[in-house]
């Protein structure tokens, strides 16, 4: 047998039981109230899907240049004594850029002036003896054979004197030719080659833009070169001056593809205009047709789920966002060019992408007004 104690010790007591029961109807209250969390509804920037238009814009940079640059050097092969010019001066014709060693010249012209006066000489020579065959074959003391054989060597020192005159004045070309002369009115860009140096025939020493029609030059990718033919009207503006806008017109355009870049050439002519300076960096901006329907949203409103590009769309009627997946054509420096996925009119979040999920309540402001509109630039 055992005690009432010893029993009172194994059994709870009722009171024990009262308060055990009171805990867990305060537990179960509590995870009623946390289960009523009230549910957040998100404000979110949003832009609106603009109708894509029928045109887009190409622009490249460039800079300006002159349309004609000429790299001029000597007509022969010697030592450069000296320069007259520096980068930035202004010549016009018969301007001396720089000059070369002539001493062998002049030499050479002193053996032709001697070879002239030999051969002046000769003709001299050949005329009296000419002169005295004539003579005697009047009067039939000589035969006609050895007034023949005269009159040929007067011819033949005739010829050599004329040969001794022409060598005579490519001996004086030669020394003219070390002097290195401004052919147009221009400007000196380039220096090549200096004092000191020795240097062939034909050899750039100094290059010359020759004042007149300026132009610009930019390098067109393959995909777009099709769209610049010549006569072409395009739009010239310069970082220098925001308020500089002239009209061009495609000139040239390259046959070949440049083997390092694979980049197009083409050559814009612009308006005369003082303030055009060379070297100037321009923007040539040209209006294509729209083949493909490009539609421009912001880099913020792109998103990546499961490898896949996509955007977070807002439903008007429900006020929720939804993820949408899109296909991006190329990305530039206003934003992000889409093919596929969006329509004209839809909202898309452009800020805060990461905090959205999949029928999440939002709320859009009523004075949003950002148009994603086309923008076909190119960059």
């Amino acid at each position: 047998m055992f005690s009432l104690k010893t029993l009172s010790h194994r059994m709870p007591s009722v009171a024990s039981l009262i308060l055990v029961g009171a805990i867990g109807i305060g537990v179960s209250a509590c995870s009623e109230e946390k289960a009523e969390v009230k549910q957040v509804i998100r404000p979110v920037k949003v832009v609106e899907i603009a109708k894509a238009g029928d045109t887009r814009k190409l622009d490249y940079s460039g800079s300006v240049k002159a349309r004609t640059e000429m790299n001029l050097g000597f007509r022969v092969a010697g030592k450069i004594t000296e320069r007259l010019v520096d980068i930035g001066d202004k010549v016009k014709p018969g301007d001396v850029l720089a000059r070369m060693d002539s001493t062998d010249y002049q030499l050479a012209v002193k053996t032709a002036e001697a070879n002239l006066a030999a051969a002046e000489k000769g003709v001299e020579t050949a005329d009296l003896v000419n002169k005295r065959n004539q003579q005697l074959f009047d009067k039939n003391v000589s035969p006609k054979s050895q007034l023949e054989q005269a009159s040929l060597s007067y011819d033949q020192a005739v010829s050599s004197r004329d040969a001794a005159v022409s060598a005579l004045d490519q001996a004086k070309n030669q020394v003219s030719y070390a002097e290195l002369k401004a052919d147009h009115n221009g400007i000196v860009t380039t220096i090549n080659a200096d004092v000191g140096q020795v240097v062939a025939s034909g050899t750039p020493v100094v290059a010359v833009a020759v004042d007149g029609e300026k132009e610009v030059q930019i390098a067109v990718p393959e995909n777009d070169i099709a769209e610049f033919k010549p006569g072409k009207t395009v739009k010239a503006s310069f970082w220098a001056d925001d308020r500089l806008v002239l009209d061009g017109k495609v000139r040239e355009v390259s046959g070949s593809a440049d083997q390092q870049s694979r980049t197009f050439a083409v050559r814009v002519s612009l308006p005369n205009d003082p303030r055009v300076l060379l070297g100037m960096t321009a923007t040539i901006e040209a209006d294509v047709s729209n083949s493909n329907s490009y539609v421009s949203i912001p880099l913020s409103a792109l998103a990546e789920k499961d490898g896949k590009q996509m955007v977070w769309t807002v439903d008007r009627d429900t006020a929720t966002v939804h993820g949408r997946d899109i296909k991006v054509a190329d990305f530039t420096g206003d934003g992000v060019h889409v093919t596929e996925g969006l329509d004209t009119g839809d909202l898309v979040v452009s800020a805060g992408t990461q905090f959205m999920s999949e029928n999440l309540k939002v709320k859009v402001p009523d004075q949003q007004s950002a148009l994603a509109a086309t923008d076909q630039t190119v960059r």
